[in-house]
């Protein structure tokens, strides 16, 4: 909420004020008649105090919002924007059916509209409540395997039947210091039994000291051959106000150090080759790059200096718009692995088809993507940032198998 002034906040109330005085006019008119008084009385009270107080703690958090100990401020927003979303959305929906019935002559005093609207209203408001809990309470840690196969022509033979995975968007600090939720998806990894293990950044969402215990979990990641990550936006503390440039450096400097006791090559606009049977291939990691408001501290010429000769090359870069603007036909590099998107925690999956709202602002949010014979693959994140729930898009770990042709 810093980001946000105190005029965008009190904006926001007013909108959850008249969403809900609107969800109150229709559901008074349609229980008239159906709950006793005493019941109609405390489902009245039971509405307007959770709206006032709901409304009243964004106030009050957005005022207090620079006394409040970090962890602390993490949890309250996350809690208040579960809270705002949960109720928020249902009555929107609620208002926009209920109206629709009405404004298409389904009139509320008609007899036959007194069977119908009732039902109707519970599902069109109290359905996507329940999903949205589903997602809060259910699905946010529910952690979901993807697999892919590549077959690739200039893969070394002693690599063939390359086995990756690819996690992104840890957020460690939303996870609030409970160790063992994550340690479920360490175990998962594990029992694929990778080759290496690529992390695509996003970390923390700010700071290092978000950090704090997960040692332990993070360096029971287990590959054969290595395991390598990048920073994401939320690394480099750029959404913070900090007393001086030094300790958002000592900051930045925590969380790159971090990498090293965990056993993960951190790539900095640099690449390693690997060797197998006298055969090379090429990891590459740049720093975060994305559009505009987006820092591009990404340099890609850098990054392929040393590995420009070695034909098979895996690149790390967090944001997959990076992918569209400087990799894909410009470059003879393989496959690039990103995240950043989180396919924005909501949308639809089932089978091959796949569709959130993120898509209207990247076009490449989720899953594999080919171009001839390129590759990007963006994982939708293991963690959760803001909004603390996942409606139809698992927290996912991506399994790829790469396999060589000739």
């Amino acid at each position: 909420m810093r980001s946000y002034s105190i005029y965008t906040i009190l904006l926001l109330c007013l909108a959850i004020l008249f969403i809900d005085i609107l969800a109150f006019y229709w559901l008074h008119s349609i229980i008239q008649g159906i709950f006793t008084p005493y019941l109609k009385s405390t489902l009245y009270f039971v509405f307007w105090f959770f709206t006032i107080g709901l409304i009243t703690s964004i106030i009050i958090l957005k005022i207090r919002l620079d006394k409040i100990h970090p962890q602390r401020k993490q949890l309250i927003i996350s809690s208040l924007y579960g809270l705002t979303i949960s109720s928020f959305i249902p009555k929107i929906i609620f208002v926009i059916v209920i109206s629709i019935l009405y404004y298409t002559n389904y009139v509320i005093s008609d007899n036959e509209s007194l069977i119908i609207i009732p039902i109707i209203s519970v599902l069109s408001g109290f359905l996507p409540f329940f999903i949205i809990l589903y997602g809060i309470f259910r699905s946010l840690y529910r952690f979901k395997i993807h697999h892919s196969e590549i077959k690739c022509k200039v893969l070394p033979q002693s690599f063939d039947k390359l086995r990756i995975v690819h996690i992104s968007d840890l957020h460690l600090g939303s996870f609030n210091f409970r160790y063992a939720i994550l340690e479920r998806a360490v175990n998962l990894i594990n029992h694929l039994e990778p080759d290496f293990i690529f992390f695509t950044g996003d970390l923390v969402n700010n700071f290092a000291w978000e950090l704090k215990g997960w040692t332990e979990v993070m360096s029971k990641l287990s590959a054969k051959h290595g395991k390598y990550a990048v920073l994401g936006n939320h690394d480099y503390g750029d959404y913070s106000e900090w007393k001086s440039p030094d300790k958002k450096k000592s900051n930045f400097e925590s969380i790159k150090y971090f990498y090293k006791k965990i056993g993960f090559k951190l790539l900095l606009n640099e690449s390693d080759i690997i060797n197998i049977k006298g055969k090379n291939i090429a990891i590459l990691g740049v720093e975060n790059w994305g559009k505009p408001p987006f820092k591009q501290y990404g340099d890609i010429n850098e990054t392929l200096e040393k590995v420009n000769d070695i034909p098979f090359k895996i690149l790390l870069s967090h944001d997959p718009t990076h992918w569209t603007e400087e990799i894909v036909h410009q470059t003879n590099i393989s496959l690039t692995l990103s995240g950043h998107t989180h396919g924005m925690q909501a949308g639809i999956n089932l089978k091959n088809k796949k569709w959130s709202p993120i898509k209207y602002k990247y076009e490449h949010w989720a899953g594999l993507h080919q171009e001839k014979n390129q590759y990007l693959y963006v994982n939708r994140g293991l963690g959760w940032l803001g909004f603390p729930g996942r409606l139809g898009m698992r927290p996912e770990i991506t399994f790829i198998k790469i396999e060589a042709i000739s």
